[in-house]
């Protein structure tokens, strides 16, 4: 068993301050290590000054700031290949590096296929195992089956605002088992709230499961990479972090478990890693903050003349800013359209107020692209969570479209609660160009029954940029005033050699190119046109030109002066 914090300091790492007040409701509390079947409330949640920066994403905590383990790894380095046996006792180093192997597996395949879809990320995969043992210790020493599911659930208090934020029910139970109020679940701390966005289904089972060591370290891992952040940038791992549990301290304790386990870790038979004791919601013995009342631990008595309190009051729950929201308005949401591929030029804003019209800020306002669509917010991530102004008002990080066109929902909700919110309607195009033109500007032309030599190339663009994947149609017309096929003429060949005068189904390249098939000449001559259209209104004209070859002039016959036969006399 390790060290308890407060007996031990480590070099380069603040030591944790602990508040006695509980956190307020923009951070929704819970503690780690309290399991579905610990029914002793915590006494209060610990939380530290926020870094200023933490919030400077607009998104929500993916723990709400809950209360964590204080522990620090040892000052010795850990030995990444222990020769110790089963049975054999170990350096304080060594126990301290050991992983559960399936909680270490779980964080290397995470941090894996972060590296896939998200390589610009940097994730390594030693974080994970930072956050997993700040959080929950690494799934309370690795009790977890061998498809990665704890063997009971890991529950945060309940956050019914007695001591803890207050965070009315946001899963129905699903998560917590708990319909009235939020508990943080699972290995990594997730709240329901939270989890309802970022959860992914990491074992390949089909389902999101916060409970779930894989599922929880890739929700983890999509967490830390949001936002365009690197984390081989220590400022933007600061961020990470500080966005997982807004408090300098847990900054300080998470990196300097980050680093002790890129020393060297090795894997432990799960169920038996290495078990934290100190916590920053811990008010007895050695943490308890100066001047502040220890709370008796289980078992320790209580001071046997106690000093009555003259004037003995209920608690109060104080009333927060989300407690008075009635309903959300738009904020002047301007119609929301754009190109597949590209970026939204508009956001949305949304505003919180009460019942009787009056703004309200400081709440959490979340964004949700609901329906069929590959459209994300920018970030590549399809819930956003932005807090309100002075004037009340959120306003949603950009959309950047997918490849589907149609229609899509983007959903406003509360944090938290449930209020009367505004959808917004958001329509993806299709890639369209407004221009076309030739590549050559050479003569196409044929002689009957014969193949044109040139092969018609276009190039199509959109604001005088490059346009790709823009759908087009060319058809041999009848004239400038007539578009209906032509039934005589040039033509093009189908797979079956067989004559067609329309191509359907065209797209421009990723230059923004489309090559036509080779052109074929029936035995009429004349001026004929190949008109080409795309998606977006560009339309180009092309004249073809079929005509019988010049002929060869043919050299004058040789002649020669013969002398006149002379009569005969």
């Amino acid at each position: 068993m390790t060290a308890h914090f407060g007996r031990r300091l480590y070099k380069g790492a603040a030591t944790t301050a602990v508040a006695a007040a509980a956190v307020a409701a923009l951070s929704a509390s819970q503690a780690p290590g309290v399991t579905s079947d610990d029914h002793g409330r915590q006494s209060a949640a610990g939380a530290t000054s926020p870094a200023p920066e933490a919030e400077a994403d607009g998104n929500a905590n993916a723990t709400g700031n809950s209360p964590y383990y204080t522990d620090l790894p040892p000052l010795n380095s850990p030995n990444p290949s222990p020769s110790s046996t089963i049975g054999t006792p170990v350096a304080q180093g060594e126990a301290e590096s050991g992983i559960p192997a399936t909680v270490l597996d779980a964080y290397k395949k995470a941090a894996a296929e972060l590296q896939g879809s998200k390589p610009g990320c940097n994730l390594p995969w030693q974080l994970l195992a930072a956050i997993g043992k700040v959080e929950s210790g690494q799934a309370r020493g690795g009790r977890v089956d061998a498809n990665g599911t704890t063997l009971g659930r890991i529950l945060g208090p309940e956050l019914d605002g007695n001591g803890f934020a207050l965070i009315k029910d946001t899963d129905n139970g699903q998560y917590d088992g708990n319909s009235a109020y939020d508990q943080a679940v699972g290995p990594m701390q997730f709240i329901p709230s939270t989890w309802a966005w970022a959860g992914r289904d990491g074992n390949g089972d089909g389902v999101k499961d916060p409970n779930n060591v894989y599922d929880a370290a890739l929700a983890a891992g999509h967490y830390l990479c949001r936002n365009g952040w690197d984390l081989s940038a220590q400022a933007d791992m600061n961020r990470a972090i500080l966005s997982y549990n807004n408090s300098q301290d847990y900054l300080n304790t998470v990196l300097s478990w980050f680093e002790y386990y890129r020393k060297g870790t090795h894997s432990v038979p799960d169920g038996t890693g290495t078990l934290p004791s100190g916590r920053s919601d811990d008010h007895t013995g050695e943490n308890a903050k100066p001047g502040k009342e220890k709370t008796p631990s289980p078992g320790r008595p209580r001071d046997p003349n106690p000093s009555p309190d003259p004037s003995p009051k209920p608690p109060q729950t104080p009333q927060t800013p989300t407690d008075t929201v009635d309903h959300l308005e738009d904020a002047g949401t301007a119609k929301l359209t754009a190109m597949a591929g590209h970026a939204f030029t508009k956001k949305i804003s949304t505003r919180a107020e009460t019942k009787a019209g009056k703004v309200v800020g400081k709440v959490r306002i979340r964004f949700a692209i609901v329906g069929d669509t590959d459209t994300t917010f920018t970030g590549g991530e399809s819930v956003a969570t932005v807090v309100t102004d002075n004037k009340g008002v959120a306003v949603a990080p950009a959309l950047q479209a997918g490849e589907k066109t149609g229609d899509f929902t983007v959903r406003a909700t509360i944090v938290g609660r449930s209020v009367a919110a505004p959808d917004y309607r958001a329509t993806v195009t299709p890639h369209a160009a407004d221009t076309l033109a030739r590549t050559s500007d050479t003569a196409l032309t044929c002689t009957p029954g014969g193949e044109f030599a040139d092969q018609v190339e276009v190039k199509a663009t959109y604001k005088d940029a490059v346009a790709d994947k823009v759908a087009a149609t060319a058809t041999l017309v009848k004239s400038a005033d007539d578009a209906t096929e032509n039934d005589k003429g040039p033509y093009f060949k189908d797979a079956d050699g067989k004559a067609v005068r329309t191509l359907t189904d065209l797209k421009t390249d990723a230059n923004g190119l489309i090559k036509l098939p080779k052109l074929y000449a029936d035995d009429t001559t004349g001026t004929f046109l190949l008109r080409i259209t795309t998606t977006g209104g560009a339309t180009l004209t092309v004249e073809l030109t079929v005509a019988a070859a010049d002929p060869s002039p043919s050299p004058s016959p040789s002649t020669s002066a013969s002398p006149s036969a002379s009569p005969s006399a």
